[in-house]
């Protein structure tokens, strides 16, 4: 019988019960594989026509001692047959392969859900590094839930007797029983993870064999066991017509930068130095080199910076990639790129700080360095994607600014965005606008810093272009000429000319969308990864008959000039940050009203019930 053949075996034989939305989370030890075991599920669930969105969640030590608190690694899908903007408040299934992960994660666990643990995990050893007191299968602490048990460990190592694998290789398969398990309880087909194993493990034949073995054996245990009674469909989602792929946020960043230069005819460049969440970008940007894509890993992030500066002298789409520690190195040279007025991308994809802080955790809070963490007047455009699909557009658009106005451009992201995932329809290449370059090469009447009357954009000459040898640097220049000038009156002209560019930015951006009532109780503001839980929470409230709105910002400076008048439309305006309060502060300062904050500083998104609670709270004059 073929796997496809098994499968259908397997899904015929025990009653289904259909569910429209599910969220379930696989939790372990770092070292249990449940990052692999929930992006397989997702592409299991992709190709299931599910809407979806994921949540996965790194330990932040590189390798925490294992079994500990410290080093539970996590991974949470929502799947639903309508659509969906975020991975979940609470879970209906959790998976915890030992102690440490029960632990961790049972709080967010739903009433009545499914528990489902590695049995043969909850040693004493385990329980101690967990700081259980006692055994919570047997305390009854666990009486809330639909518990099950399951000898994991034991049915895999079952399972791959007369493998030839040594004990610890087998162990290692784990993960794959829980996914072959978890697949069958959803009604999911595991032959897209049977062809993945196939060509992951194609060096290494044995490897390949058991992981495939354990795989089936996980997913034939649901069927056969007397523990499932009831396997569960989720139906495929109804959504626009077209291709869709499943991606993360960096991902989609990524070739968003490759089209972006594809449609401006030029070579992109990519300066960058490894920190997480960024590094993905540069991992994936590393494989087109057949698109004219040119990847640096540099020995530090002020070469990264400062080779995509160079790579922008000489005529390429330039971008770098940090994370917040790498956005105190760059700034320098973002103060230089405003003054020699070349178009480079900088891309923050924020984490929790100071410092090293929470390195594999989310956070808003570089809004503020963004718009004022350099030395000088020295305005940027500054851009923010809204979800994982959202970053390829805004990527695009960082690009077509950049070129237009000859300015660097501050592109935001953050964790929650960068690592989730969610279907994203690929557009067709010719559907997309494209970014005209044009390269001074006539030498008559030049000068470096003549400008363009529309946009105040100067010319962008490649080196070499003969008659129109230039001289460009940090010191002040002087109008038009381009010469050094100490002159008082001219440096503030200076000044003002480059931030008049960057406030002309403004008659491009589009009307503000705000869904809902279009004056009413309260509009609720955001910006970046707070899309997903404002959006859900105000269909929420909606529902509930209140008069409640959502507007969310792609471009943070400039601000859209239609915003003031949205804002006042209505009686209040809550902002829900992951940080202490920045964008209601430029909120309050530029329009002088009295906006709610409403901020968040765990390293964890906002959940829906939060924000639906706080806006309950205002609309009822309780706040």
């Amino acid at each position: 019988m073929s796997p496809a053949e098994d499968a259908a075996a397997v899904r015929s034989a025990k009653p289904r019960e259909a569910l429209e939305t599910v969220v379930i989370r696989f939790a372990g030890d770092s070292g249990d594989g449940m990052q692999l075991a929930g992006t397989q599920f997702t592409i299991e669930t992709a190709l299931a026509g599910n809407d979806l969105s994921t949540l996965p969640d790194f330990p932040a030590e590189i390798r925490a001692p294992a079994g500990t608190l410290a080093g539970v690694s996590g991974f949470q899908l929502h799947f639903s047959s309508h659509e969906i903007f975020t991975p979940g408040d609470t879970c209906d299934v959790l998976v915890a392969m030992n102690p440490a992960a029960l632990k961790v994660n049972l709080d967010d666990l739903k009433p009545n859900g499914m528990l489902i643990v590695d049995r043969e995990a909850f040693t004493e050893q385990n329980l101690r590094k967990a700081e259980y007191r006692e055994d919570p299968l047997h305390d009854g602490s666990l009486a809330r839930y639909r518990l099950f048990e399951i000898d994991i460990t034991k049915l895999t190592t079952n399972a791959l007797l007369d493998s030839g694998l040594s004990n610890k290789a087998a162990l290692r398969c784990k993960n794959f029983f829980a996914l072959g398990l978890t697949s069958w309880l959803f009604q999911r087909s595991i032959e897209p993870t049977l062809a993945w194993i196939t060509t992951k493990f194609a060096k290494t034949p044995a490897l390949a064999d058991a992981n495939a073995r354990v795989l089936r054996a996980g997913y034939n245990f649901g069927d056969t066991t007397e523990l499932f009674h009831t396997a569960y469909e989720v139906l495929p989602a109804r959504i626009a017509a077209g291709k869709y792929r499943n991606l993360t946020g960096n991902t989609a960043t990524a070739l968003g930068f490759v089209a972006a230069a594809q449609r401006a005819g030029r070579p992109l460049f990519l300066g960058s130095y490894p920190i997480t969440p960024a590094s993905d970008i540069l991992h994936e940007l590393s494989v087109y080199k057949g698109f004219g894509v040119y990847t640096f890993q540099a020995e530090d992030e002020i070469a990264a910076i400062g080779a995509a500066l160079g790579a922008a002298f000489g005529g390429a789409i330039a971008i770098t990639t940090t994370s917040g520690p790498g956005m105190n190195l760059k700034a320098e040279t973002m103060g230089l790129a405003v003054m020699v007025e070349l178009p480079i991308i900088i891309t923050d994809i924020q984490r929790g700080g100071p410092s090293t802080g929470l390195p594999t955790k989310t956070e808003q809070a570089d809004l503020l360095m963004a718009m004022y963490g350099r030395h000088g007047e020295c305005p940027l455009p500054i851009l923010a994607s809204a979800t994982p699909a959202d970053c390829f557009a805004t990527a695009f658009e960082a690009v077509r600014i950049a070129v237009r106005y000859m300015t660097p451009v501050i592109l935001l992201s953050d964790g929650y965005i960068a690592n989730g995932a969610e279907p994203w329809r690929i557009p067709r290449a010719a559907d997309l606008p494209g970014i005209p370059v044009a390269f001074r090469t006539d030498p008559t009447d030049y000068q470096p810093y003549m400008r363009d009357p529309a946009t105040l954009a100067r010319p962008w000459v490649v080196p070499g272009t003969p008659g129109l040898e230039h001289r460009i640097g940090g010191l002040e220049r002087e109008d038009v000429t381009g010469n050094v000038s100490y002159a008082p009156v001219n440096h503030e002209h200076m000044v003002r000319v480059r931030a008049r560019k960057i406030a002309g930015i403004a008659a491009e951006i589009p009307p503000t969308t705000v869904t809902g009532p279009p004056e009413g109780d309260l509009l609720i503001l955001g910006w970046g990864s707070t899309h997903g839980p404002i959006a859900t929470a105000v269909q929420e409230l909606a529902g509930a008959g209140l008069s409640v709105a959502h507007a969310h910002l792609r471009y943070l400076n400039p601000l859209p000039p239609d915003l003031g008048a949205v804002l006042r439309r209505y009686r209040a305006v809550l902002v829900p940050e992951m940080n202490l309060g920045q964008l209601v502060k430029l909120v309050r300062a530029e329009y002088l009203v009295d906006a709610h904050g409403f901020n968040k500083i765990q390293g964890r998104p906002f959940k829906v019930s939060e924000i639906v609670s706080r806006a309950r709270a205002i609309v009822g004059g309780h706040v």
